[in-house]
């Protein structure tokens, strides 16, 4: 743990309306459930804040209270600067370095606000001036309710907290499955029960309220993509962009998909790669002892965590998928 907190809810309640909440691009479960946790938090204890996204995020997380209030840089580029030349505080939530917050990081580069990051992944950037830090962590959600409770008032905890929190947990430890899960994480989600949050329906708002479309796209996914390599250690599955268009995929709708990988009998390591026409994107999962961060750093300018990491590439799918074929085997020793 690195905690370099110094300010308090009075120094905060100060700067009232001077507060930006923000996260990673391409906002997941965690980011957004931390964001928003974060802001219901300090609505409660009579404190104004923002939450700004670089960009858009998935529909299925749309239902989160206080959606309606979040600004998107890349939509509202002009509010969003004016925003952050008046913050005096800019959380900066499941991320560890600025460029992953794109064009809005070289802007808040140079703000005056001070920066706090709370985040749990590994190799921190030293962009921030106080922070907040697990690696290895189930989630920045868990780390935000442990921040509230080392360093603000819990008692000003809210329902509306809890749910968004509470979506964090269940999406970055696959439904509490991951190895990333401690006993921390399952007493933090019976704390936020406790709350009033009730497990079931968020688990439908967030995984029973698929587009047909999106459904599709997943049957075609499962019975077409995946192929194995590696004697079976590895799957790897690939989307092109005529694909992607062929099921009108919005933001989300792929979500998930290299989780199935994992599923088959013998898989160690899962890998999907996808033509976005601007950049070929890649998500990489693992069970047990294949680095899937070292990976992604040594060969495809990415990171994350040992078990879950991404990756992006400029050059065509087919030779992305090429040279993820070769550079797969010089990580042999690592599958059991």
């Amino acid at each position: 743990m690195q905690d370099t907190i110094k300010h308090n809810l009075e120094e905060l309640r100060k700067h009232s309306g001077q507060i930006i909440i923000t996260t990673h691009y391409k906002p997941d479960g965690d980011a957004m459930g931390s964001s928003l946790g974060l802001y219901h938090y300090l609505k409660n204890a009579g404190i104004d804040s923002q939450v700004v996204t670089p960009t858009d995020y998935a529909e299925f997380l749309h239902w989160l209270p206080g959606n309606d209030t979040v600004v998107v840089y890349e939509q509202e580029t002009t509010r969003c600067k004016e925003l952050i030349d008046n913050a005096a505080y800019i959380f900066c939530l499941d991320f560890n370095a600025l460029g992953r917050i794109n064009d809005m990081g070289e802007y808040i580069k140079h703000c005056d606000a001070k920066l706090v990051m709370i985040d749990h992944h590994q190799d921190p950037q030293d962009f921030d001036d106080e922070r907040f830090i697990e690696i290895g962590a189930s989630s920045a959600c868990e780390l935000v309710y442990r921040y509230v409770q080392t360093h603000l008032d819990p008692s000003l905890m809210t329902k509306e907290m809890g749910e968004c929190i509470y979506t964090g947990l269940i999406t970055d430890t696959g439904s509490f499955r991951f190895g990333s899960t401690t006993s921390t994480t399952i007493r933090t989600a019976a704390d936020l029960m406790d709350l009033g949050v009730v497990p079931d329906r968020i688990y439908r708002s967030l995984f029973d309220q698929n587009r047909l479309e999106r459904l599709q796209l997943l049957g075609y996914f499962l019975a077409n993509k995946i192929e194995l390599i590696e004697d079976g250690k590895v799957a790897l599955a690939h989307m092109t962009v005529d694909e992607l268009n062929k099921y009108n995929v919005i933001t989300g709708d792929t979500e998930g998909f290299v989780n199935y990988g994992l599923g088959i009998k013998g898989v160690q390591m899962s890998a999907l790669i996808i033509d976005r026409d601007y950049l070929v994107k890649m998500s990489f999962r693992s069970a047990e002892h294949f680095p899937c961060n070292e990976f992604s750093a040594d060969f495809f300018n990415g990171g994350g965590h040992k078990n879950a990491a991404g990756g992006a590439s400029k050059d065509s799918l087919e030779n992305t998928l090429a040279k993820f074929k070769e550079s797969i085997k010089t990580y042999r020793n690592h599958f059991k």
